[in-house]
Order: structure tokens, then C-alpha cells, then sequence
């Protein structure tokens, strides 16, 4: 694949709620020689209209079709909140994506900071940046310190996380993996400035192969 000596770069930072993506991409802002923009979902969320942020909304409210925050039983019956978007809260995740491919195609690098719920948001992904150089990074944490981080910080619904642990990774391709619990911040921001300095990107590549 050609990629545009033009193009911005971008390093993906996919992990659980409170995996550390927003503290690693802050530390990676400051570490990085060049200017790379910070690039968030919850950015997009908190742009939404109110209304459209629904809690346990039923079926024909505006919180349904936007984000919603449901409850749902584990398997072992433990309750977890589960993230679900519906058609608008779709289509604005899809001009997400493709604004991040826009923005890197117009010769600005990134840090994205996102979570791969299934199949199909990686799918769009991998069609969206197409041609541009992406670094994908996979944040690791078990669950037990996820939950604790959770339960410790404002805002955060319990058991997003574990709601989100399996699928987030099914995919298992990374150019590179990191466990947030054992490698400090600095360290993590330094593992990923290497790997862009001496190493091309291949990961998305193969998932695009796998899935063709």
C-alpha cells in the first residue's frame, strides 16, 4: 500500500474504560517530537445534545437513539453497564471516524483515543483509514485494577469496563500491546515512540487482510 509522505501519522490507543488512554495520550502529546492532535470519543460523546445521552432509555426516546448507558447481567449475574448506541449515535461515530481519516489525510497526526466495541466499529475503522499510517496499540489491564480505578474516579458508571473487556480485544491484532497496570506512563510513552521511530505499522494491514 502507498502511503503520502503528506499524510499525518496516527497512533491508535484502543483499550477498556479506565485502561489509561486519556493519561497515555496526554503523556505522549508531551513526549512526541512532532505536534500529534488528541482525538477522543468521549470528546464526540460530550458534543452530543443532552437529550441524546440517554440512562436505561426505552425504545422511541432520543436517549435511545443517540448514546445509551443500559444495564445488563453478566454471565456469573452481576449487573454491568453496557454502552449501546443507536442509529443517530451510529452515524456520529461513523463521521467520527471518517473526520479522523480527513484530518490525517490532510497532513496532521493523531492520537486516538477510542474503544472497538465489535466487529463492525473496527470494520469502519479499517475502511475509514485506509492509505494512512496507523500505529495500534492495545491497552491491557486486568479487571480487578480496572475496577478499582473505576470505583475511585467521578462520572464512572460501574462495570463499564468488564462490560466492554471481552469484545474490546477480540480482534488481537495489535503493533504493539501494553499492560497499564505493571508499565508506568512514561515507560508506555516511550515503548510507543520507538516502535513509530524504528518500525512501519502492519496490524491494520493484516486485520484488513483477515477480514477480506
Amino acid at each position: 500500500m502507498t502511503i503520502s509522505v503528506d499524510m499525518g501519522k496516527i497512533i491508535f490507543l484502543n483499550g477498556t474504560s479506565s485502561s489509561g488512554k486519556t493519561t497515555l495520550s496526554r503523556a505522549l502529546q508531551g513526549q512526541l517530537k512532532d505536534p500529534y492532535l488528541y482525538f477522543a470519543l468521549d470528546q464526540y460523546r460530550d458534543s452530543l445534545p443532552g437529550k441524546y445521552r440517554g440512562l436505561n432509555s426505552p425504545e422511541g426516546t432520543t436517549g435511545k437513539e443517540g448514546l445509551n448507558v443500559v444495564p445488563v447481567l453478566s454471565k456469573n449475574g452481576k449487573t454491568l453497564a453496557s454502552i449501546e448506541f443507536g442509529d443517530y449515535g451510529k452515524k456520529v461515530l461513523r463521521g467520527m471516524r471518517q473526520a479522523a481519516a480527513t484530518l490525517a489525510r490532510g497532513g496532521l497526526n493523531l492520537i486516538i483515543d477510542d474503544i472497538i466495541f465489535d466487529r463492525e466499529c473496527l470494520e469502519d475503522y479499517l475502511d475509514s483509514l485506509i492509505g494512512i499510517q496507523v500505529y495500534f496499540i492495545g491497552l491491557f489491564c486486568p479487571l480487578k485494577t480496572l475496577e478499582e480505578r473505576e470505583s475511585s474516579r467521578l462520572g464512572r458508571f460501574p462495570g463499564t469496563a468488564e462490560s466492554q473487556y471481552h469484545a474490546c480485544h477480540a480482534h488481537e491484532k495489535y503493533d504493539l500491546k501494553i499492560d497499564t497496570s505493571v508499565i508506568s506512563v512514561e515507560e508506555s510513552a516511550k515503548k510507543i515512540i520507538s516502535l513509530i521511530e524504528f518500525n512501519d505499522p502492519s496490524a491494520f494491514d493484516e486485520l484488513r487482510n483477515h477480514t477480506s
